[in-house]
């Protein structure tokens, strides 16, 4: 005959085998998007819809290809080889984690838009303007150009204004160009 204890510890066994039965994640589920790319959702911030839109839209692009800097940085600390290896190594894998924290500001700026920012391989391959390294090793000189090459298209995206930038606006918390 089984004592108190025992249909204790049966009792509380099948009450977490119930509750494991509900933590169970439901698989393959299928949605509809609940906000298509290049489409405003209308927050509080003060500007115009089509301002949003196009702002939007050219930090998409931005981030779009400080993604594609990023992943250059991280390649070439993965590929990088000869004497300077280590510092290169080094240096390169700093500078990944620096275009990485400034991936995560514009992709946050772009959701404070009230837009979807950019996220999956496929869609920044496809926006990038930033020329695809090939697949294999290269000399570190040619590593070096490609990554400075890449900054100066990033600077030229950023500057369409010829001479000095213009001067920010600021609201509240949050400078607008």
């Amino acid at each position: 005959m089984p004592t108190k204890a025992d249909r204790r510890s049966s009792t509380t066994y099948n009450q977490v085998e119930v509750g494991a039965q509900g933590a169970k994640p439901l698989l393959h589920q299928k949605a509809h998007e609940i906000q298509p790319y290049g489409k405003i959702a209308r927050l509080p911030i003060a500007l115009d819809e089509k301002v949003c839109a196009a702002s939007a839209e050219n930090l998409n692009q931005l981030l779009a290809d400080t993604i594609t800097l990023r992943d250059l940085y991280k390649k070439h600390h993965w590929q990088v080889a000869g004497h300077t290896f280590y510092q290169l190594h080094l240096l390169f894998d700093k500078h990944h984690n620096e275009q990485n924290e400034l991936v995560d500001t514009i992709a946050e700026r772009i959701q404070s838009l009230g837009a979807v920012s950019l996220a999956m391989a496929a869609d920044v391959s496809e926006t990038t303007i930033i020329p695809r390294p090939p697949r294999g090793r290269e000399e570190v000189p040619v590593q070096i150009s490609r990554l400075l090459e890449a900054h100066e298209i990033v600077l030229k995206e950023l500057a369409p204004w010829p001479g000095k930038p213009p001067k920010p606006k600021t609201t509240a918390r949050t400078i607008y160009w």
